[in-house]
């Protein structure tokens, strides 16, 4: 496959809010293909399908290649739209009927068919908030005389994406505090107090992390001060320091070598997750 692309496309995004979720979801798809191959339209709170219909009307004129991805709420509204593009002619992708209608039958109940409730600042919205803000007030080893609030304790030496995995669980909304890890200094006392179930250690390989490192050193005089920041000896006396103190305090470990942040991140919360439970299952029995 080219880089170029050979023809260029419109999706429309048409929802009865802002329809982000559907454009999130194209641009997911379209980045299968050649970069400038998919262009997106959108037309966003629909209330009736008149709305819809002189939207889409000289968009089929044009003559022009089209589909449309859309997130409808309302069933009736939503299945007004199936039947008008199907008899247009116009291919078309329903974003949220099916999950609405999966969930409706396993919960045995109608969805509230209210627009927008991604959107809504309620509860979540500020937790992630205050999430954030403890991110901020725990990073690289701020603030960790007291680490009672933590969901998650990050411990790793440096360059195994401490801060931005804790950014990226941060946003999803859990307390995160992060420790570095280095040679002859101990860590603070408050990590044995932890408890085991939110401690995680990062691990990454002493050849990735030596080629961050001296990437970030720069000039020679920089060089020469932090001569062994980027030495693979040094690394790997560090890491072994690290890997001892990951074993006494029981975290779980994660390697983060050639691995994204969202796939970081899926993996501690998995973990968290499934300890969670098989603790709240004890309790009950």
């Amino acid at each position: 496959m080219g880089t170029e692309p050979t023809r260029s496309v419109t999706v429309h995004v048409i929802s009865d809010s802002l329809g982000d979720t559907a454009c999130e979801m194209v641009l997911a798809a379209a980045g299968q293909f050649p970069e400038g191959s998919i262009r997106i339209a959108r037309l966003p709170k629909v209330s009736d399908i008149c709305q819809v219909e002189r939207y889409i009307a000289p968009c089929i004129a044009s003559g022009e290649p089209i589909a449309v991805f859309y997130t409808i709420v309302d069933p009736s509204l939503r299945d007004n739209l199936a039947f008008t593009l199907q008899h247009l002619g116009v291919p078309s992708v329903d974003l949220l009927g099916s999950a609405l209608n999966t969930i409706s039958d396993l919960l045995g109940m109608d969805p509230a068919g209210t627009p927008g409730t991604i959107h809504r600042t309620d509860e979540r919205y500020f937790h992630r908030i205050e999430a954030m803000e403890y991110f901020v007030e725990h990073d690289d080893g701020r603030g960790a005389e007291d680490l009672s609030d933590a969901d998650i304790v990050l411990l790793g030496v440096s360059r195994t994406s401490k801060t931005p995995l804790s950014m990226y669980l941060a946003f999803q909304g859990y307390k995160v505090a992060n420790i570095p890890l280095a040679n002859g200094m101990e860590p603070p006392s408050s990590i044995y107090a932890v408890d085991p179930m939110r401690l995680f250690g990062l691990l990454s390989t002493t050849d990735v992390i030596a080629s961050i490192r001296d990437s970030r050193l720069g000039d020679d005089m920089t060089r020469a001060v932090a001569s062994s920041y980027a030495d693979p000896e040094a690394i790997a006396h560090e890491l072994e320091e690290a890997r001892a103190l990951m074993k006494r305090l029981g975290c779980f470990v994660v390697r983060t070598d050639n691995k994204a942040i969202e796939e970081s991140a899926a993996e501690i919360i998995g973990h968290l997750e499934t300890v969670q439970e098989a603790r709240a299952k004890r309790r009950n029995r």
